[in-house]
């Protein structure tokens, strides 16, 4: 229970039904927290979080419309005290530190949510951060690291897509020198050998997303 001897009232934020109907049940199963909202992108999570102010919140991070970092910064914007958890399938170590410089208090792979989630709930719920271990264990390697800029991630995310310099220059609006500059600290910041390298660590650690 919680401290004032309630349930812990949870919104669940993912746009697949059927992990959805999984948490509820997991959810339902536990005598000291209540499914209380459900919500299928960030707006719509945005918009129960105002109308039922739940104590904690599961959040997706891979939606349509409004993805769940987004999503976060805006509730934590309104919200400062919100207590949100990220579920994700992805183990890459930049989108989870997205995620806790965005206001997350907890992050979970949901490959360990039958392990792991109701008590990361009540971890979270009671003040502390909750990340899961093969996660800490990966930012922790990089917390050194130089990250990418945002124009940095612009330039590989196109170079990702399979556009040459030329290509990458017109779409971002920037001459091609710029583009094999900004290339070529992207594969210093990355220790990558070639483009094709780059864009195969930048993904494996969530740095970028196609």
């Amino acid at each position: 229970m919680s401290s004032t001897g309630s349930p812990i009232r949870i919104l669940v934020v993912d746009d697949h039904p059927l992990l959805r109907e999984g948490l509820r049940a997991m959810i339902d199963g536990q005598t000291d927290m209540t499914l209380i909202a459900e919500a299928e992108d960030g707006e719509h999570a945005l918009q129960a979080f105002r109308e039922h102010r739940p104590d904690i919140t599961l959040m997706d991070v891979r939606m349509p419309t409004m993805g769940g970092i987004d999503a976060i910064t805006a509730i934590r914007a309104e919200f400062p005290a919100a207590r949100i958890i990220v579920l994700t399938t992805y183990e890459g170590d930049a989108q989870a530190l997205r995620a806790i410089k965005a206001g997350a208090s907890g992050y979970l792979l949901k490959n360990m949510l039958r392990k792991e989630l109701v008590e990361t709930i009540r971890s979270v719920h009671a003040g502390r951060r909750r990340i899961s271990a093969d996660i800490a264990s990966e930012m922790a390697e990089h917390m050194a690291d130089d990250e990418l800029t945002a124009r940095e991630r612009d330039v590989l995310s196109q170079v990702a897509a399979g556009n040459a310099n030329k290509e990458v220059a017109a779409r971002l609006g920037i001459s091609e020198e710029t583009v094999k500059t900004h290339m070529k600290n992207v594969l210093t910041k990355l220790g990558a050998k070639d483009r094709t390298h780059a864009v195969v660590v930048a993904l494996k650690r969530g740095i970028i997303d196609i």
